[in-house]
């Protein structure tokens, strides 16, 4: 697996990576994206979300793009891209099984 060996992603983590798909971001923005895409369903409060972003950071997920006083501004890496398409995979075929399994 290139991405991530330790198993599937926990939500929080899903959506962290999934805020860097499009750009860099900092700690404020990710938490307003994932407040806005999951319109409040998972709430990242500040110890979740750095506690992220430093084990992200030392499994080289992410890297750090820029420092501005406290501001830290982050991207993804390709080891976090893989990370999640392998996640965003294995929720599809979640998906898939329970609608066959509906029919």
């Amino acid at each position: 697996m290139p991405g991530r060996e330790k198993g599937p992603l926990t939500e929080p983590m899903y959506y962290v990576l999934m805020s860097f798909l499009r750009r860099e971001m900092c700690g404020t923005e990710i938490t307003e994206f994932v407040d806005r895409k999951t319109k409040g369903r998972v709430h990242l409060g500040p110890g979740t979300l750095y506690t992220l972003l430093a084990r992200f950071q030392d499994e080289e997920m992410i890297a750090e793009t820029s420092v501005d006083g406290r501001k830290r501004t982050y991207k993804l890496t390709d080891k976090g891209r893989a990370a999640f398409e392998e996640e965003l995979a294995r929720l599809r075929a979640c998906v898939n099984d329970g609608l066959e399994e509906e029919q």
